[in-house]
């Protein structure tokens, strides 16, 4: 390497003589900037330089020869060690199983957390709030922290137990304000969307949103297939650089079945919001695809119907397999007409949607509503059962345009949105373009966490 260098330089002072002698006044000139510009000059000298790529590269390998390990042990100071460590509540924790986990043996600190209020309402029995600690080498806890925000106000509170100065603990409640930010985040379903989520760290709530978006054109309990993606980019209100609240999706994509959806949030002057392809064609769809929300319990695979007893379709309807008492809801606002028992149906609703469409929820566990009723998309009508002639608990759908029975999925891409007004167009594409970008970025999260 050191001949190396040598070569360099003399080779570099070569070129600087010859350089001289052809172009005495500008190497004059040079030199006088050099001097005036300070740091700058030295970015300018450096660009004279040999190409470090052609430069000659020797490999030095040499034997290190490591300290005995108790003159290592002697000589690193392990009474000044910090140890932090995060672990995440529990439903069922008790004050020595969190401390554990944390990496704690303290009965002292045991003891004091046992007795203070605070902690226990607001840490013992609450599953998902994220619990910090800071002990000593030997495992003595010195500072405790955790976060709640109580109220949808801006602001959450800080709950910090500390070891005094006497040897003591003392527990203090801050209160701050919730810091606005943008996630993003990416997931492929293996065995469950809920699931995929959970891997990504993709809060329930945004997963909830992404279903609600897409309704109209996936069908969330029967379509799903292992390598479907999902990218998307969220409001999140944070304290300490931990979300306490997701707000609004702001761009999402959805992989099913090879097939790319899209949807942006957008919001023209003096109007309602509402979600957009990034072409500028409306979501906002009539009715739901689906009587059930999808939840984790049927979000899984292996929740997948049997095809003749469990979920199967019929001429005249769509079977959805559950749970006896799980709920259905309306699939859009209406009147509901009938409300009661029919024969080989059991208990049933009927709901008239429009002078033209209404639908029909069969074989009910109970129903919740009355003839007469009103009802708004999406509010709970009634629960899954066996009623009627039915063999295995499940939900039997119809939709009926005129009295004929159609397709529920054709039904509900159906939308009487307004498109996108010329003049707010600019704006939306602009929107369109940057989210894009930002989905590109969230799509690559799950590609570098692969790698590793």
């Amino acid at each position: 390497m050191d001949n190396g260098l040598i070569a360099a330089g003399e080779q570099f002072f070569s070129r600087a003589a010859q350089k001289l002698q052809h172009h005495p006044k500008q190497i004059t000139a040079l030199v006088a900037a050099l001097m005036l510009g300070g740091g700058g000059g030295a970015f300018a000298v450096a660009s004279l330089g040999p190409d470090p790529s052609s430069m000659p590269v020797r490999q030095v390998l040499e034997a290190v020869e490591p300290l005995p390990l108790a003159q290592q042990a002697q000589d690193l100071d392990v009474q000044s060690l910090r140890l932090f460590r995060s672990e995440v509540t529990r439903a069922n924790d008790s004050v020595e199983g969190l401390l554990a986990r944390l990496g704690v043996d303290d009965p002292q600190a045991a003891a004091y957390l046992r007795k203070d209020s605070t902690f226990r309402s607001q840490v013992l029995g609450r599953a998902g709030r994220t619990v910090l600690a800071e002990a000593s080498a030997q495992h003595a806890l010195d500072k405790l922290s955790v976060r709640w925000a109580p109220q949808d106000d801006g602001t959450f509170r800080r709950l910090v137990i500390e070891r005094a100065a006497q040897g003591g603990f003392a527990s203090r409640v801050e209160t701050a304000q919730l810091a606005a930010a943008t996630r993003m985040g990416s997931a492929t379903v293996r065995s469950s969307l809920f699931g995929a989520a959970d891997e990504a760290r993709i809060p329930d709530a945004v997963v909830a949103q992404v279903i609600q978006i897409f309704s109209g054109d996936i069908d969330f309990h029967n379509a799903l297939r292992t390598g479907d993606r999902l990218s998307v980019v969220y409001e999140a209100l944070e304290a300490d650089g931990e979300a306490m609240r997701t707000g609004r999706i702001l761009s999402v994509e959805f992989v099913n079945k090879g097939r790319r959806h899209h949807a942006v949030w957008f919001q023209e002057p003096g109007t309602k919001g509402s979600y957009y392809t990034l072409d500028g064609k409306s979501l906002e769809t009539s009715y739901l695809a689906s009587p059930m929300e999808f939840s984790r319990v049927t979000s899984g695979f292996a929740m997948r119907f049997h095809p003749t007893q469990r979920r199967w379709k019929a001429h005249l309807g769509t079977d959805y397999g559950a749970e006896t008492g799980t709920p259905v809801r309306a699939v859009g606002e209406g009147l509901v007409t009938f409300a009661g028992w029919q024969t080989g149906f059991g208990n049933v609703i009927v709901v008239k949607h429009n002078n033209t469409d209404e639908t029909l929820y069969a074989h009910l566990s109970r129903i919740d509503v009355r003839p007469g009723q009103s009802v708004s998309q999406g509010q709970n009508i009634g629960g899954v059962g066996m009623t009627g002639w039915a063999t295995g608990p499940h939900l039997h759908f119809e939709f009926r345009v005129n009295g004929v029975h159609r397709n529920p999925t054709e039904i509900a891409r159906r939308s009487d949105a307004a498109p996108i007004t010329a003049a707010a167009r600019p704006d939306f594409d602009r929107l369109a373009q940057s989210m894009r970008s930002q989905l590109t970025a969230a799509s690559s999260i799950l590609v570098t966490a692969r790698a590793d």
